[in-house]
């Protein structure tokens, strides 16, 4: 009811009938309003992430080899999302979602297994298919206990979507240049493979304020993007 990646792929894999408008509207209009302030305050997903994160186990700090990983949630995008769907649909006819049919940990956690679970006929029929997204979203936790939001920093395609309205999105982070001391301390404490405040890896959380010395970061008003407060 709330994630447009299954809409967006069924709508690529009927794009010889139709424009799938719709959903690129709303991914438009969620993107240009708030952006990736949604990966930081309304995914569950990631709210489950957080909490496994705070699991007192050794973790790994971000690297350049985060850093470069965090890139593969674009491939994830273009191959799962827009080029295997319309692939499946053009040699067999019918709309293949193939993200969330192969991948999507969060319609496993939040979806499959409750439906599986409440449903005796539906446990009949879980196959080798479910098995492997139970598998997926398995090790996808565990990464999480270790990595902080590792799903999303790796391999979310709808944050790779959200990711490119980093620039223009109403909501946000923003940091004032001429406060700013240049010291780094707000993308060397921040968890995520952020380069500076507001870019593409930025989930927009607002903790970064908080360790800044010189009250340089604030949060964008949509009527006064220069306001400092």
């Amino acid at each position: 009811g709330s994630c447009p990646l299954g809409t967006l792929q069924n709508a690529l894999s009927a794009m010889d009938r139709k424009l799938p408008f719709y959903i690129l509207g709303v991914l438009l209009l969620f993107g240009v309003t708030m952006g990736r302030t949604i990966c930081g305050f309304l995914c569950p997903f990631g709210l489950v992430q957080e909490l496994l994160y705070r699991i007192p186990v050794p973790k790994i700090k971000k690297n350049r080899v985060t850093q470069e990983l965090s890139k593969v949630k674009y491939v994830i995008l273009a191959v799962f999302v827009i080029i295997l769907p319309v692939v499946f649909k053009a040699a067999s006819g019918l709309p293949v979602p193939a993200f969330c049919k192969y991948i999507c940990p969060a319609g496993t956690l939040e979806g499959g297994i409750p439906l599986v679970l409440l449903d005796d006929s539906l446990s009949g029929l879980a196959g080798a298919l479910f098995h492997w997204k139970v598998l997926v979203l398995a090790v996808i936790l565990v990464s999480a206990c270790f990595l902080y939001r590792s799903f999303c920093r790796i391999l979310c395609p709808l944050g790779a979507i959200y990711s490119l309205f980093a620039p223009v999105a109403l909501l946000g982070v923003r940091i004032d240049r001429d406060t700013c001391v240049d010291c780094g301390r707000c993308v060397r404490t921040c968890k995520m493979d952020v380069r500076q405040v507001g870019d593409r890896e930025c989930i927009q959380c607002g903790e970064c304020m908080k360790e800044c010395n010189v009250d340089a970061i604030y949060w964008k008003k949509p009527w006064d993007v220069k306001s400092k407060k």
